[in-house]
Order: structure tokens, then sequence, then C-alpha cells
């Protein structure tokens, strides 16, 4: 297909009504797709597909559907974790030659979650320009419709598959003050709730799944209760996972004192400083400076022998 034809079939279809989608400016468009409902895709994103010469997605056939659905005829390319030493300089290319090429993936948002950031790298080393066309995100629709605090976030993607590296992950975002944003696979969904109960506590917590689509749901409770609610069940569809902030906790000097004093008779100052520092999230370094003031008054207190 030359130049010319592609400019000729430069339309999409809503409903019965045939639109002619403009030229667009030459670059990297990352294009946000529907999640489930195929009605969920925006205008701006529907221009840029019919108008862009080229589509890369990871799959040819689900992009079809959208496609299809929508009348555009644009080509397309598949782009994914797999092929990509191989077809990044064919859209370098394309890019060179001032044409416009779109990046999808098989729903949402590119780049949440997915290996895209190293084409997005590569086009802006180059030169190119890269233009964000926003709508669906599984992340977004779950955070909205879960409850749950939504000024503040952390998106931490999938949990390692196996039950360590699971707990060691959960370990490190345990006290960051806000809601995690979890993605996870429908046979996973019942461990990783075990584990969150395990290491998180007692919190706050929402499993969305088959946003968008006929069958979409939201269980809320705790995590314990969303444990036993998934223990030996297999859901079908996507999986959302969030969990809220952990609770604030009021710490006074006598507290910190009561478990420094308690970690000092069984270990040295340092590992006393380290343990306390980690159960109350008090810097360790005050902690270690409140242990040795303990220490020492100890020290003195103790009778002199004769």
């Amino acid at each position: 297909m030359d130049h010319s034809e592609a400019a000729s079939e430069r339309k999409y279809y809503i409903g019965e009504h045939s639109l002619t989608a403009k030229r667009i400016e030459p670059g990297l468009h990352i294009v946000s797709t529907p999640i489930g409902n195929l009605q969920d895709i925006t205008i701006r994103a529907l221009e840029t597909l019919a108008a862009c010469d080229l589509i890369a997605c990871e799959d040819t056939r689900v992009t079809g559907v959208l496609l299809q659905r929508y009348g555009i005829r644009t080509q397309m390319m598949t782009y994914h974790e797999h092929n990509a030493h191989r077809q990044l300089p064919k859209i370098l290319e394309a890019l060179g030659a001032g044409r416009a090429v779109a990046l999808v993936s098989d729903a949402g948002t590119p780049l949440i979650s997915d290996p895209g950031f190293r084409l997005v790298g590569d086009v802006v080393e180059h030169g190119h320009k890269v233009v964000p066309i926003p709508g669906a995100s599984a992340m977004l629709s779950g955070l909205v419709g879960a409850g749950l605090p939504s000024d503040t976030i952390l998106f931490a993607g999938f949990l390692p598959n196996k039950t360590h590296g699971r707990k060691k992950r959960l370990e490190e975002l345990r006290d960051i003050p806000a809601t995690l944003v979890f993605y996870e696979s429908p046979h996973r969904v019942g461990a990783s709730l075990v584990d969150m109960t395990e290491i998180l506590g007692k919190r706050k917590a929402a499993v969305a799944r088959e946003l968008t689509k006929r069958f979409e749901t939201f269980q809320r409770g705790t995590l314990a209760e969303l444990s036993d609610f998934y223990s030996g069940d297999r859901p079908k569809g996507e999986i959302v996972i969030l969990v809220s902030p952990p609770e604030e906790q009021e710490l006074t000097e006598v507290d910190a004192d009561e478990l420094l004093l308690e970690a000092l008779k069984e270990m040295p100052v340092s590992a006393a400083a380290k343990k306390v520092s980690k159960a109350t999230g008090v810097d360790r370094k005050t902690i270690y400076t409140r242990a040795m003031e303990l220490k020492n008054a100890e020290t003195a207190e103790e009778p002199e022998s004769d």
C-alpha cells in the first residue's frame, strides 16, 4: 500500500457515521485502548489509529478486532518483548521517514506494566516526538471503584511468582504511606492475598475483576476477609488488587524505650536498634542514639563490686 492509497483510507466509523481522520504529525503516538468494553475508546484515539501510517501492536488479532469494529484499515505490525530487537529498526525507519506510528497494547494504556518504555526511550534518543493519547487503564478504573484513599498511590505492577520473592517485595512496600495497586493473574490471587495478610497486616483492600466487562465485580473487605473469600478459588479474568495505606500509629518515647530495653536484653545495641527501628518505623540512627543512652544509663546504675 503506497502513501497516497493509505491517505484515501483514513476513515473510521462510529455506528453508521463515516468520519475522515485529519492528518497527524509525525512521531510515536502512544494510544490507550479499551480494557474490555470496546466503547471505551476515545474519539481522539480513533482518529489517531485511522490517521497514522502504521500501528505497532502486541497481537494483530486482538488489535484487529478493535480496528474492524470502527472500520479502520491502517497497516499493523507486531511489536512485543520477544521481537523488539527485530521490529525496532523498522519503527525507527518509519519515524525517520516522517511517518506517524501508533503504539498500542492488547488492552489499556501502553507502558503500564509492560516493556514499551524501552521503545519510547529509543525513539526519544533518536530525536523523534512522542505523543500520549490517554484513555482506559485497569489501574485507574480499579482505584476509583475500590473506595480506598486515592490521594497518594503506588502502582507496584505484578508481584513475583514465587512465595519467597513475593514476601520480600511486600516487605519493601509495607511501610509506604500510600494505597498499593497490584496486577495479579487469576491463579495466583489467593496465594498473593495470603502473603499480603501476613506481611501487610490488618488493612482494608479490594479485588477488582473483569473491569468494564459484563461480569465486572468489586470484592471489598480486609485482607484477611478477602484471603478467606478467594481461598481455593481461581477467579476468571484480569485482576487488580488494591490495599489501603498502613494506619499511622503514634509511638511515645516510653513505648520505644520499652521495646529497646527488651531488645537489649537479648542482643547488642546495633541489632536492637535495627529491630526496633523496623518495628516502629522510626529512623534507625535516632533509635541507635537512644539505645546507647539507655545502655549507658543502665551501666551507670550497676552497683560497684567490692
